[in-house]
């Protein structure tokens, strides 16, 4: 039996590309049709991705749960107000085309691409190192995404399975005149099986603590981060966004044995922790930039015309 699979199947009436890696017991199922999303982690039949309870695919790609790995882009959390300043003009989103999702507060959230359909697997392959997906998505055909977001430009997304961890390699090509900014980021969820959520153990690798308004929109200050120590689930709800991490930040959460490490490459430098009360998850967040970076000068980085930005992150198990 090869020690690498890398095979395009039919689930629930919808494509999927699942990757397993035989000596980790590790599996990953990812859907072009559920916005690229790896929606299914597991090693050793226990999940490492959290999904809702009994869920199809069909469902979730009918009912759009968020859950798994989804991508959050062009803009990543929230844009405060219906509109953003990029290379000193002013651009409107417009609620009316219906492609915006916006949080309690009306603000717009997540970007344009979470759930689209529209991505294209271009490559499926294993050999004896590894098994992969990559996958295309050209954002700059669209119309009612560029009224939104007006900078042409194609997102590759590559999972692959190797050496018992899953990196995530995202890659985006600017096709526009000018430079376009970079302010995307991942929101998986994940959860341990072996311990209840309230004995959870949470590592978070940064310096600084963002602080935010009632809004959850950042006020412009920071305060050390009050969780650098570690810091046990029980009785905490998280909603923070994190900043001054660590080279190579490992951001990790622990059962018993149990473990999850997520590793972020050096562009990836904000990390949002989202562990609500009452819910078996918890989400390291990978960021380009801070929340309602689009309207905050210099929180961003940009891609020049015609160049491609490219980053990873990975996530590593052990004790499943």
């Amino acid at each position: 039996m090869a020690q690498y699979r890398a095979v395009e199947i039919n689930e629930d009436g919808h494509p999927v590309v699942r990757l397993t890696e035989v000596d980790s017991g590790s599996e990953v199922a990812v859907s072009p049709e559920f916005g690229g999303n790896a929606f299914d982690f597991h090693v050793n039949g226990k999940r490492v991705f959290w999904m809702p309870p009994n869920a199809s695919l069909g469902e979730m790609i009918a009912k759009k749960p968020m859950c798994g790995n989804p991508l959050l882009s062009p803009w990543a959390n929230r844009v405060e107000g219906l509109s953003y300043k990029v290379n000193g003009k002013q651009y409107a989103l417009n609620p009316a085309l219906g492609n915006l999702r916006l949080d309690g507060n009306k603000n717009p959230i997540h970007g344009l691409v979470t759930f689209t359909n529209l991505w294209r697997v271009v490559e499926v392959a294993s050999n004896h190192e590894e098994a992969l997906v990559r996958m295309s998505l050209d954002c700059s055909k669209q119309p009612d995404w560029l009224a939104q977001f007006p900078f042409p430009h194609r997102i590759e997304l590559t999972y692959k399975l190797r050496a018992g961890q899953l990196e995530v390699v995202t890659a985006i090509e600017n096709l526009a005149t000018e430079p376009m900014p970079l302010a995307i980021g991942f929101h998986p969820y994940f959860q341990v099986s072996d311990a209840v959520r309230d004995e959870w153990s949470v590592t978070i690798p940064a310096k600084d603590l963002v602080v935010l308004s009632p809004t959850l929109i950042p006020t412009g200050e920071k305060k050390p981060n009050p969780f650098a120590a570690g810091v046990k689930l029980a009785g905490l709800a998280l909603d923070h966004v994190f900043a001054g991490l660590e080279e190579n930040a490992t951001f990790r959460v622990k059962g018993k044995t149990q473990t999850i490490d997520v590793v972020y490459g050096k562009d990836y430098t904000i990390g949002v922790v989202y562990a609500p009360k009452g819910q078996s998850f918890i989400c390291f967040e990978p960021m380009t930039a801070p929340t309602n970076a689009l309207n905050t000068s210099g929180s961003y980085k940009s891609i020049a015309p015609g160049k491609t930005w490219r980053e990873s992150y990975w996530i590593k198990t052990t004790g499943f």
